[in-house]
């Protein structure tokens, strides 16, 4: 949610800003803006509703030159998305943009307006400008003094960088719960909320940590910890690929990310499989150790990413024989869990910033739970930085809101951590075997779903005057029908809802009528007649029914059963194969019915607020 770009430099540095926005756009916006200070030291402030190609579109009209400013895309969460409650915000001569949420700002209004102060937006940022330029005129001391005394009283998660237009030289910064990154240059430095910003000028960056803050100018860089002290953060050179924001030849990004997906898990099992073992050196020395006394897994996740831990629940359980809970974060970190002796806590997250599974993390750290492992796409994430162990989904920068390639990556890394776990834990070495030999021909099962993306394109053109769909599945196979029908209603907005099969007499069935399509994900394995009768349930009151099957399964199409057949595919990585027809389902209904594929409305893609 939101993004951030800051900038210091001998140069003009105003495209550098509105760059920086461009290839922020994947996190989800609704309004933009940037302020930039002159060399004669005059602040010139540019906003607008929309998105960033409009704000690009006004700035080609003034003169924006300067060689400090700072940049914003808004979410909005206090006040509605317009031009006024757009970033950056000034009070007097302090400039800030944030991202986050400021959870004690209505009392803070109230103590400013008694200062003297009026507010003029509807959002929480105001009062962090209205704070900083108070304690400046109130109390003496350097930039940053003043930076830690806000900071001190905020309460909530939060990013922040600030301006000072009578000191063009230096951008300070705050983190709290909300990443930020500082970019080094030669003559100039940088701030951004994600690397990708800064990719096109640098690939030296240091990772601000939880409470740090910062001051940058063109030429120095200066780190102080939550205890105020003066500190120096690890300088890391990105191996990110920048040209991730190139469609190439795809129409959009999803699409161009649903079809990387063979080369997604072959990235995702590169030197981590070989001759029937799973190898997951990456984890460090003694984690073998650590993982061999786990009695019990523990896994936190949101989204999309809850969707792949409740796949591997059935993983964990029926191929490393231990016991696995799975959770969403938001509920995980607001009641009192009890835990299990010997519990692995796992959290999943394609940013490692996701503020909730964040914070269960630290949660899970105050109960006591064994250890804690993260499966994250982004390595100089929080998530990875405070977990005990990390393994990487090697899925590439994925750019649109709706998650493809990271959920698929996901999976994979998950099925070898069970591999993994279950030789360890003496399990059958044909086990580990198969997983190996499952996941080496995946890529090429996959490539096979996608040379159907035709064929799934005319399906999808029975879904333009839908309003609603169910999706259905069992086992391991359930978890894909609830991604599924978050896809479809993320991107297209067709009410969507998922079950297990077996459930639908038990309510379910009240809805089924002519008008309603119901996916049926049919793969050939131990539960597929007693799918069958679930399906028959469904066509005996009429319904609509879809099969998504495999090419030796017994269905006969009729005039309300379409049969959609996919290739055979080994049944341990069915879960992550069937996923990526309904991906193409999704994808293809999305433009039947003119959404907006990349940017679906009211959605972000990393969200770092509750």
């Amino acid at each position: 949610m939101c993004g951030i770009v800051g900038a210091v430099a001998q140069r003009d540095i105003n495209e550098i800003l509105l760059k920086g926005l461009r290839r922020l756009e994947y996190r989800g916006y609704d309004s933009s803006g940037l302020a930039v200070v002159d060399k004669y030291g005059h602040l010139k402030l540019l906003r607008r509703v929309g998105k960033v190609s409009v704000l690009i579109d006004a700035a080609q009209q003034y003169d924006l030159t300067g060689n400090i400013g700072i940049a914003h895309t808004r979410w909005a969460t206090h006040g509605k998305p317009t031009e006024n409650n757009a970033h950056p915000h000034v009070s007097g001569h302090i400039v800030v943009v944030h991202n986050g949420m400021i959870e004690n700002h209505e009392p803070l209004r109230e103590k400013l307006r008694e200062h003297g102060y009026t507010f003029v937006t509807q959002t929480d940022t105001e009062v962090i400008a209205h704070l900083v330029h108070w304690e400046q005129c109130q109390h003496s001391g350097a930039f940053f003094e003043v930076i830690q005394r806000v900071v001190n009283v905020l309460r909530g998660a939060y990013g922040i960088v600030i301006m000072d237009i009578r000191n063009p030289g230096v951008l300070a910064a705050a983190r709290s719960g909300s990443s930020l990154v500082i970019g080094l240059g030669i003559g100039e430095n940088f701030l951004a909320s994600d690397q990708l910003a800064l990719l096109p000028v640098t690939r030296r960056f240091i990772f601000l940590e939880e409470g740090d803050v910062s001051e940058i100018t063109c030429c120095t860089v200066r780190v102080w910890n939550q205890a105020g002290n003066s500190v120096k953060r690890e300088e890391i050179i990105s191996q990110v690929k920048y040209d991730a924001i190139d469609k190439g030849l795809y129409r959009h990004y999803m699409q161009k990310e649903i079809f990387e997906q063979p080369q997604a898990i072959k990235n995702t099992i590169a030197g981590r499989v070989n001759h029937g073992e799973v190898i997951l050196s990456e984890l460090g020395f003694g984690a073998d150790a650590l993982l061999l006394q786990v009695q019990h897994v523990q896994i936190i996740a949101c989204g999309s990413s809850y969707h792949s831990a409740m796949v591997a629940r059935y993983w964990f359980e029926a191929m490393a024989e231990v016991s696995c809970d799975v959770e969403i974060a938001s509920e995980f970190r607001y009641r009192k869990p009890t835990m299990r002796p010997g519990s692995l806590f796992i959290t999943v997250s394609q940013s490692g910033e996701t503020a909730d599974t964040l914070s269960a993390l630290r949660l899970s750290k105050a109960i006591g739970y064994h250890s804690s492992l993260t499966i994250c796409n982004v390595e100089s994430s929080s998530l990875v930085r405070e977990s005990d162990m990390a393994l990487m989904t090697r899925s590439g920068a994925e750019i649109s809101v709706a998650s493809t390639k990271s959920f698929t990556a996901q999976l994979t890394v998950l099925l070898m951590l069970v591999a993994h776990i279950g030789r360890l834990r003496g399990r059958c070495k044909r086990i580990e075997e198969s997983i190996v030999h499952a996941l080496q021909t995946l890529p090429s099962s996959i490539e096979q779903v996608l040379s159907l993306d035709q064929l799934i394109k005319t399906v999808a053109e029975e879904f333009l005057d839908k309003k609603h769909a169910l999706f259905l599945g069992r086992g391991d196979l359930y978890p894909i029908a609830m991604e599924a029908a978050l896809k479809l209603k993320e991107i297209s907005y067709i009410h969507a809802e998922a079950y297990a099969a077996g459930e639908m007499k038990h309510g379910p069935l009240a809805l089924i009528d002519a008008h309603m399509p119901v996916i049926v994900i049919a793969p050939n394995n131990q539960l597929l007649e007693k799918l069958k009768s679930n399906i028959e349930e469904v066509k005996v009151r009429g319904g609509l029914l879809y099969i998504f099957t495999e090419k030796d399964t017994v269905f006969t199409a009729s005039k309300n059963m379409k049969i959609i057949r996919l290739t055979q595919v080994e049944q341990i990585v069915a879960p992550i194969f069937y996923a990526v027809s309904m991906q193409l389902l999704a994808y293809h209904v999305s433009l039947i019915k003119g959404t907006n594929v990349d940017h679906p409305r009211n959605l972000a893609k990393a969200v770092t607020v509750e």
